[in-house]
């Protein structure tokens, strides 16, 4: 499937990235390759890029668009979680990273593939896997999830006020027959929304959907292991950019490259540092760093993007 897709804040990501001529770098979520593509275009012959992606159509597709660098390339189908087994496999355990790379939304291709069910605008059975060989999926969650756990996940990841409301019409509806699609799920959503509530906000069934696949893909119990993960394996004065799209993600982000940069343990009332924890990175983006005007008219996608760059000390 061919598809539109724009890299979200590629020209910050290159700049921050201080890619350097024969660097050695990762691509955690190739997604359609576009910022693994600036940066080829920019580490010289020498230059190595190792590719990530869960989604092997994503890797497929990427192959094409990298096709002038494979000799600088490694794909790698698999999870950036695991970026220390990578690394390890592929010899660069000792080396290190000059620069990373994640970001941590869905990929255009994934969105506009009707039939892998992440939007709800489009009708699909219910799936949602960024791993397409993975058994389990969103059907599994709508359908056998109890009451609790689905009111749970809506409230936790898409901080729905309605969460509990959505729970209780989805249990009631499945009773009659399993909810297999996208828009049967969308309608229901839609019935349990107070219509007042539908009005002038979002689509009643985004922050839904997005707890869906969030919990599908198991995308936040393990982002900040991840994230100390890649900063274990940088070298010195290597970056590692994340780029987030929810507030939840961006919490998770902010808060472990605070505890990196700061990780003494010690009780504020000691003089002096006791655990002698030494901090591991220098937070370069204070503040996150947002997507121009320009971007966002051209790229609506970009609207909630949030990046930060720590450099590992």
């Amino acid at each position: 499937m061919e598809f539109s897709h724009k890299s979200v804040l590629l020209n910050e990501c290159i700049e921050y990235l201080d890619i350097k001529d024969g660097g050695v770098y990762a691509d955690g979520t190739l997604g359609g390759a576009g910022h693994s593509l600036e940066i080829c275009q920019r580490f010289g012959k020498c230059g190595k890029l190792i590719g990530i992606d869960r989604d092997i159509e994503a890797i497929q597709k990427a192959q094409h668009v990298l096709k002038d660098f494979s000799g600088n390339v490694i794909f790698e189908n698999n999870n950036f979680n695991n970026i220390k087994e990578i690394a390890k496999k592929h010899n660069l355990e000792e080396i290190g990273f000059d620069g990373i790379l994640v970001d941590l939304g869905v990929s255009s291709y994934q969105l506009d593939n009707a039939e892998r069910g992440f939007s709800y605008m489009n009708d699909a059975p219910l799936d949602m896997r960024m791993n397409s060989s993975d058994s389990f999926s969103a059907f599994d969650v709508v359908n056998d999830y109890k009451l609790e756990g689905l009111s749970d996940i809506i409230t936790k990841y898409g901080e729905e006020r309605w969460a509990k409301r959505i729970a209780r019409f989805i249990v009631e509806a499945r009773q009659k027959k399993p909810i297999e699609t996208t828009f049967e799920l969308v309608s229901i959503i839609k019935a349990a929304v107070p219509k007042a509530a539908r009005e002038g906000g979002p689509h009643p069934a985004k922050r839904t959907f997005q707890a869906i696949r969030i919990e599908v893909n198991n995308e936040l119990s393990e982002l900040e292991d991840a994230i100390e993960n890649m900063v274990q394996v940088l070298k010195p004065g290597g970056r590692l950019c994340i780029i987030s799209f929810h507030s939840l993600e961006d919490r998770i982000v902010k808060n472990t490259f605070k505890n990196l940069e700061s990780p003494c343990t010690c009780p504020i009332s000691l003089p002096i540092c006791v655990c002698n924890k030494e901090p591991l990175v220098k937070i370069i983006s204070r503040k996150p760093i947002l997507p121009s005007d320009l971007e966002v008219n051209e790229n609506p996608r970009a609207r909630s993007a949030k990046l930060r760059v720590v450099e590992k000390i």
